[in-house]
């Protein structure tokens, strides 16, 4: 795995390996020791298929500034992703019925 990321962090490195046609990219990648299946995921510019094949999740980065003199609450960590909006639309129906 580690020739796969040298080979991605000299492809980062060098503007001219990062443009190149496919046929530069897979010039280069002929003298890299890295499996086929990784290669065609960097051949064919498909990152999804390149983290899955290293094995990265999906990730994503938000960030969510609070308004000017909105107070923003903080997550403790113990609920799951989507559990505080579904606690949040409850409480929403409680006080539409009351």
């Amino acid at each position: 795995m580690f020739d796969v990321i040298d080979f991605l962090e000299r492809v980062g490195q060098d503007a001219q390996l990062r443009h190149a046609s496919r046929d530069e990219v897979g010039s280069a990648l002929s003298n890299a020791e890295i499996d086929p299946e990784l290669r065609v995921a960097i051949l064919a510019r498909d990152g999804q298929e390149l983290r899955t094949l290293l094995g990265q999740g999906p990730y994503c980065c938000l960030i969510n500034p609070a308004k000017p003199g909105e107070e923003q609450e903080e997550c403790d960590g113990s609920c799951e992703e989507g559990e505080e909006k579904k606690d949040d639309e409850d409480k929403e129906k409680k006080s539409d019925g009351d």
